[in-house]
């Protein structure tokens, strides 16, 4: 993965497409979808038995991950296969998780690993 030097500033489009993707993040449902999609693609049957959910919610939250072009689709035959449209959204999702988890774990925080201006 490439990091990319990030202006101090964003741009107002950036921001705007940052905050709809943390609002489409912000689901349980959706972050699980997500989570299972960042192993590779699956069809909304595969997504349905993983989830334990109703295909009809499967797909309402499958149709907003495609409205803010997070995943996408590719029909065959009958079958809707998705996949994640971006390898960023694994280390973002995978960052969050990471996080999460140091929170609940009580773990340390990686100093060496922030910027040097957040470190201040």
């Amino acid at each position: 993965m490439h990091n990319h030097a990030l202006a101090p500033q964003p741009h107002p489009d950036d921001l705007s497409r940052v905050c709809a993707v943390f609002t489409a993040l912000s689901e349980p449902v959706r972050l699980r979808v997500v989570n299972l999609l960042s192993g590779g693609e699956q069809s909304v049957t595969q997504l349905v038995e993983a989830l334990e959910l109703p295909q009809s919610t499967v797909s309402r939250h499958l149709a907003l991950l495609r409205t803010t072009r997070l995943v996408t689709a590719r029909r065959e035959a009958t079958r809707v296969y998705y996949r994640l449209t971006d390898a960023h959204l694994v280390s973002l999702t995978r960052e969050a998780f990471s996080h999460a988890q140091h929170e609940r774990l009580g773990l340390p925080d990686h100093p060496a690993d922030l910027p040097s201006r957040a470190r201040r």
